[in-house]
């Protein structure tokens, strides 16, 4: 018999593990990225967002099956990483937005 409870179990479960791997991708975007970049576009260190995501994925390991505080705080690190970092150094690197260089604030010049 499917219940309402297997059926929520079955849904937080496919969100920590899409949360997971959000993080995943996350502490692996950071590993292939080369360190110059994070100093480039005035990030921290390599080794900083290296330590964060690989915190995050860690996180996201040991909560899974279920969305704690852990999990919530694996995704926000990761996400940050994600919308803040990674678009900064793949501009930098000429990877980001179509490789246009002359990319101001509110979009090219």
């Amino acid at each position: 018999m499917f219940g309402l409870g297997s059926a929520q179990y079955y849904v937080t479960l496919v969100l920590t593990i899409a949360a997971l791997a959000i993080e995943v991708f996350a502490f692996i975007h950071a590993a292939r990225t080369r360190p110059d970049a994070f100093a480039a576009a005035s990030k921290r260190t390599k080794n900083f967002w290296m330590a964060v995501t690989g915190v995050a994925a860690l996180l996201g390991f040991v909560s899974l099956g279920g969305l704690g505080f852990l999990a919530i705080i694996g995704v926000v690190a990761a996400g940050v990483y994600l919308a803040d970092v990674k678009p900064a150094v793949e501009s930098v690197q000429g990877r980001g937005r179509g490789n246009n260089l002359h990319q101001g604030p509110y979009g090219p010049w």
